[in-house]
């Protein structure tokens, strides 16, 4: 509707830029943007224009939008209804509605039904009162605090949809050109980051852990960054996945929620944290303990004794550990094709040293155990467990992939997890035990890195399992020669005629004399004197229980045809 008013006439000499503003709106409106309004309203708009750089019809688009100041979400259709258009021929100058965004004399806004509309901040209004164009502050040469205010106001802004996601990007852009001096900027660039969306995500996991410390972040938090609904969705699964290229250059993982990794939840890796944060003089809080995670230098050397067979299968197996030996049977592995993942099974009685072997085999080697226990897995929660176990090999992965040399992956007393499949199962237990072997046989076959299986038990073993142990020792109790050995380490004192004596006499596993061993230690500390023979037979006789039988013989180290 026509404004019936007269426009007020004043001399150019009088102009200010409110004064120019008003006139503008008085004889735009009801004008359908016609010719005739640039000609009525010259004067008025040429000031503005120059005072504030922009053009003509910018200069009348932003005084409209002053005069709905009082406005905080000022829509296309506002803009309609006072030039007396429609909405559509509005549309036509979304360009330099953008434009007035970029200068920052307006600000966007979203609202919950996805409409967009625009406001003029209070500073911009401050300026126009002092008669002065409003200029953004300093962008460039910033130091590193004020550069992460200003990339999280252009997140924010993006957030609120004052942005498109074109302009967004051209403004983060603009920001790391002008203030290349940054290490963060520098170590950014390092990287060498292909693709807006990545780059845009690892700045917002940046400003996250900056301002919040934020190390669960979740698809939600971030998908009012991305271009549009399919790329939230590639970069969400990317993430999941963890296939995203921010995985591969070790600076977003997991995080970990109740000692289990979140596939749907991620944070900066520490080294992430450092490379790109140091500036800003973050002390990264120490990552929990991770009981999981065994380190070499923890693991006490020990001399242990085998019979001769299992000896030199063990000797073998540690020479193909040795990191060097181990790197290039992976690479010509890979040159043919072939799997460059090691799986192990390490079978036998209670006691005759398949744990400590693998303890052992780590400490000559230099390398860290990542130890399974299989019950902490298994959760009553449907379909958790099966996450469970996707989690850990996810987290074994990183660790082959950050370590310089791969550790071993340890599922000990792995008796229920080798056993066979259930057939034609209807209970729920028996449908997740058999989906969490499934899933372990099938990172098993993708397997980059060592996995060694303890059990006591082999007859139950299903052949899918059997197939994929590459190498398999068993570990019989020592002979009489090894037992002799192994008395003698384990209680010095011993003369070589009571060593034989005993070795003889009782066909105990290393952990049995062990055991032994550690009761004579007790009573000598507690009553101060040596024990007597006699006593030590009785330790010996209290150990003796029926567990004796045999292990069917699933072959061996030295001789694999498999």
């Amino acid at each position: 509707m026509k404004n019936e008013s007269q426009p007020k006439t004043i001399n150019h000499k009088e102009l200010d830029l409110l004064t120019a503003i008003e006139l503008i709106v008085e004889m735009s409106a009801g004008s359908n943007l016609g010719d005739s309004l640039f000609v009525a309203a010259e004067e008025s708009i040429v000031y503005v224009s120059k005072k504030l750089h922009v053009t003509p019809m910018q200069a009348i688009l932003f005084s409209v939008f002053v005069d709905k100041s009082d406005d905080p979400h000022i829509e296309y259709s506002d803009l309609a209804e006072h030039f007396s258009c429609r909405p559509v021929r509005i549309i036509r100058y979304a360009k330099d509605i953008d434009v007035l965004l970029k200068k920052r004399l307006l600000w966007g806004n979203g609202e919950p039904n996805g409409s967009i509309g625009y406001s003029v901040p209070n500073r911009v209004l401050e300026a126009l009162k002092q008669n002065k164009a409003y200029k953004p502050k300093k962008q460039s040469n910033l130091n590193i605090e004020d550069f992460f205010i200003a990339l999280s106001e252009l997140f924010e802004q993006k957030m609120n949809n004052s942005f498109t996601y074109t302009m967004f990007v051209e403004e983060v852009n603009l920001l790391l050109l002008q203030n290349k001096h940054l290490l963060f900027v520098r170590k950014l660039e390092n990287f060498k980051i292909s693709g807006d969306d990545i780059k845009i995500l690892l700045i917002f996991f940046c400003i996250q852990f900056v301002e919040e410390a934020d190390d669960h972040i979740q698809p939600w938090d971030y998908k009012d960054l991305l271009e549009n609904k399919i790329r939230e969705q590639m970069i969400s699964r990317g993430l999941s996945d963890g296939s995203n290229k921010l995985f591969s250059f070790n600076l977003v993982e997991y995080s970990n929620v109740g000692g289990f990794t979140d596939r749907n939840s991620f944070k900066l890796t520490d080294f992430a944290k450092k490379e790109l944060l140091s500036e800003l003089n973050i002390v990264v809080a120490p990552e929990v303990v991770d009981k999981q995670l065994i380190e070499t230098s923890n693991l006490p050397k020990k001399e242990l004794f085998y019979n001769e067979e299992e000896k030199k299968s063990v000797e073998k197996l540690a020479q193909l550990l040795h990191p060097d030996q181990f790197k290039e049977v992976c690479e010509r592995m890979s040159k043919r094709g072939m799997r460059k993942g090691f799986a192990c099974l390490f079978y036998g009685a209670p006691g005759t040293g398949k744990t400590e072997t693998v303890y052992q085999l780590a400490k000559q080697t230099g390398r860290n155990i990542l130890q399974v226990n299989y019950s902490q897995l298994k959760s009553s929660w449907v379909g958790e467990s099966e996450k469970n176990v996707k989690a850990l090999f996810d987290k074994y992965r990183r660790l082959v992939a950050t370590s310089e040399v791969a550790p071993i992956l340890l599922f000990n007393e792995a008796d229920a997890i080798i056993s066979r499949r259930q057939a034609d199962v209807q209970r729920a237990v028996d449908k997740m035990e058999n989906s969490i072997q499934n899933i372990i046989l099938q990172e098993m076959e993708n397997l980059e890195g060592i996995m060694i299986a303890t059990t006591n038990f082999t007859q139950n073993m299903d052949k899918a399992f059997e197939r994929r142990f590459i190498y398999k020792i068993l570990f019989r109790k020592p002979n009489l020669e090894a037992m002799c050995s192994i008395w003698h380490s384990m209680i010095p004192t011993l003369s070589e005629s009571d060593v034989r004596v005993l070795a003889s006499k009782y066909e105990f596993s290393g952990g049995q004399i062990e055991n032994i061993a550690r009761k004579i230690a007790v009573d000598e500390i507690i009553n101060g004197d040596n024990i007597s023979l006699e006593t030590l037979r009785s330790y010996c006789d209290g150990e003796l229980f029926d567990r004796q039988k045999r292990l069917p013989r699933i072959g061996y180290l030295a001789n694999q045809t498999e």
